[in-house]
């Protein structure tokens, strides 16, 4: 793990979960009968920011989406919980992962509830005049969260060459 050094006191992973839970309705639906992939990117892009406020202490903003996996279709009367905490930080990014899960209303109560997406953001903590902002540094408190770091760390490495691949690209061509 990265030593962050010359910020604000850092925080456990812990710190930044957060649990948003809502009810898919008719008015959620797509053309198809199941609730359309932009109600479920509000969704986690709505709980990803709360970890992300919560960890950095104010106003923190999507920079972008690395990632949205959607693994089953969500439909009407799903009760949908989203779970989101900060993985990784940087002296002003962060990136945030986000797991949804739903209990089928039409299942017995006993049925575990089903993974529908996963996703992971990037926010950038920002002031007041909306300028990049330093946070505080997250510390994995447990194994499993010291993997998502190592996992998000290679994440942050993949955009930033993907970038510069790009860039070079582009300044390349005639």
């Amino acid at each position: 793990m990265t030593e962050h050094t010359g910020r604000s006191p850092s925080r456990p992973t812990g710190y930044s979960r957060v649990t948003l839970s809502r009810i898919m309705t008719a008015v959620d639906v797509n053309l198809y009968g199941t609730v359309h992939g932009g109600v479920i990117m509000k969704f986690i892009d709505d709980v990803a920011g709360a970890a992300a406020a919560r960890h950095s202490g104010g106003t923190a903003v999507t920079a972008s989406i690395d990632e949205i996996v959607f693994a089953e279709p969500l439909r009407v009367g799903d009760l949908v919980h989203a779970f989101a905490q900060v993985n990784w930080t940087g002296h002003t990014s962060m990136e945030v992962g986000v797991r949804l899960v739903a209990e089928r209303w039409d299942q017995v109560p006993e049925s575990e509830p089903v993974v529908v997406a996963t996703a992971y953001l990037v926010f950038v903590a920002v002031d007041a005049e909306g300028k990049p902002r330093p946070l505080p540094a997250v510390v994995p408190d447990s194994p499993q969260n010291e993997g998502r770091w190592r996992e998000a760390e290679i994440r942050r490495e993949h955009r930033l060459a993907r970038r510069e691949a790009i860039q070079r690209h582009r300044n390349h061509k005639h």
